[in-house]
């Protein structure tokens, strides 16, 4: 009988992108608004992002064959497939394989607040950080975007496709730290609370991985286990690690 989850899951946030480094600099100079070349969704890797993802291909690279993944899904966006491109053309999964796009794994849309620092919000929407305030990131959803209720939700029908499609197999998952997170929510059936202070205790870093085991002995017919959380040791010493959050940060904290 086919098992109902994935032998392995990984979920991998994508390496550190050009607008990591834009937030960066914006919060530097108590800018309101981030300085982009690009739509978010076009945001692409830096070049110490394409060096973190390759680092993290050529770790898995190394390992046993069995041990690296069979199924590659992907944000759509920029950053996180040339993160997935990078991971498999240095061997990280297994070299016939595709990467599939899912629309699902997307950035948490931040609506009129795309592109603004903490500093811009205050000044341009300061009923939206008031909003924020009394309700709380989990709920809060500024005109059109996203709470991370909303990414939740249809996180959910991403959980079901992999769980209908690909159980028994070991697949990874590149997307982005909101998306890890409420992956995190989901599969370990967390609340508010439990979620919030694990994101509390630091940005997701670039590169980093999530994984899941499936082990057959939980529950009626088998359920994924945590077996480590945001690991950044296959990262080379000449390859930093990265911590920063996501390049639209206000919605976020």
């Amino acid at each position: 009988m086919t098992p109902r989850w994935p032998s392995t899951l990984w979920v991998v946030r994508h390496g550190q992108s050009a607008g990591n480094v834009a937030r960066d600099a914006a919060d530097a100079a108590g800018a309101e608004r981030i300085k982009l070349a690009h739509r978010d969704v076009d945001v692409p890797l830096s070049r110490l992002g394409m060096d973190q993802s390759r680092a993290l291909g050529e770790w898995f690279a190394a390992g046993e064959e069995d041990g690296r993944p069979e199924i590659m899904l992907a944000s759509p966006y920029v950053r996180a497939v040339q993160t997935a491109e990078i991971f498999r053309n240095a061997g990280g999964c297994l070299p016939a394989e595709q990467i599939c796009i899912d629309e699902r794994l997307r950035e948490k849309e931040f609506g009129i607040l795309d592109g603004l620092t903490r500093y811009g919000i205050e000044a341009a929407y300061p009923e939206q950080a008031e909003f924020r305030s009394l309700l709380g990131k989990f709920y809060h959803r500024p005109p059109g975007g996203e709470s991370w209720c909303d990414v939740i939700l249809r996180l959910r029908s991403l959980i079901d496709t992999v769980s209908l499609h690909y159980g028994g197999r070991r697949v990874m998952i590149v997307a982005h730290q909101v998306v890890v997170l409420c992956l995190r929510t989901i599969i370990e059936n967390l609340g508010e609370a439990e979620i919030l202070a694990i994101d509390k205790e630091g940005d997701v870093a670039n590169c980093a991985i999530t994984e899941y085991r499936f082990d057959p002995k939980i529950g009626h017919d088998g359920n994924l286990v945590l077996s480590r959380y945001n690991v950044t040791a296959p990262m080379k010493d000449e390859v930093p690690v990265t911590r920063e959050p996501d390049a639209i940060v206000a919605a976020r904290g």
